[in-house]
């Protein structure tokens, strides 16, 4: 299919000009007028590309890509190196940030839920603009250290966690990525943990003084699913092909 037409596609149906962003999402690097087969996976690092490189990909798809608020502008270096591998192989690069997370379909926050068993019971906001947390509860509940085991078992990633209080685990709130600080809403929900990818200085104080459990899964471990997942939808839409790639990272 036509780049500019999937593009156009996940633009709208990810609603990306509803939400603001620290990066630009949808087209962040121009390759190949025509779409074929797709690479995903959680961030463009030079591996991904070599990835895709080898599978004569006409795209990669990524929910980490570039241009991050904050980044130097200038096109040197590692920046510089990732963008000559897609412009010397006329590979077009997606991102999908912040929209990526919070799609009620098949965004990061829904798709963990999916991941782990965990019954959606609603979305919290931190600002007027997003709403980057959800909220529910698991079927049966769980002491602090068995949901840890579970959580290992099902990401493939050992948790950091910290205790808050004693009570059975029941009702759950979950940011994926670097969300720590919304362990403040989560604790205003008066849910029995927490969790996100991962962990500041402070967040052993907030999990403490809030009374909240609080579990650092991994950044990486948490994001991997909304853009497994929306790579599955697009192959079942359009005539292309895809592949999730993971790119193993213990953060």
């Amino acid at each position: 299919m036509k780049t500019i037409d999937l593009v156009n596609y996940i633009n709208d149906l990810l609603s990306i000009y509803n939400i603001k962003d620290f990066a630009p999402n949808g087209l962040q690097v121009e390759g190949s007028a025509e779409v074929k087969t797709i690479v995903t996976g959680v961030s463009a690092s030079q591996e991904l590309l070599r990835k895709a490189i080898e599978m004569q990909a006409d795209a990669v798809l990524v929910h980490h890509g570039f241009f991050f608020k904050g980044e130097a502008p200038v096109i040197t270096g590692m920046k510089r190196q990732r963008i000559a591998m897609l412009l010397q192989n006329n590979i077009n690069l997606l991102a999908y940030h912040l929209p990526l997370d919070v799609d009620q379909s098949l965004g990061n926050n829904v798709m963990l839920a999916k991941e782990l068993d965990i019954n959606i019971d609603g979305t919290f906001a931190v600002s007027p603009w997003d709403c980057a947390g959800s909220y529910g509860h698991l079927t049966q509940e769980q002491t602090l250290d068995d949901f840890a085991v579970y959580l290992e078992e099902r990401l493939q990633r050992k948790p950091l966690y910290i205790a808050g209080h004693n009570r059975p685990i029941k009702t759950i709130a979950w940011a994926t990525g670097a969300a720590e600080d919304y362990i403040i809403q989560a604790g205003e929900l008066g849910v029995d943990a927490f969790i996100t990818g991962e962990a500041s200085e402070r967040t052993c104080h907030y999990a403490r003084e809030l009374g909240i459990n609080f579990f650092a899964a991994g950044h990486h471990a948490t994001e991997r699913y909304g853009v497994r997942e929306l790579g599955r939808h697009l192959a079942s839409k359009f005539d292309i092909k895809q592949t999730f790639v993971d790119i193993d990272n213990p953060i």
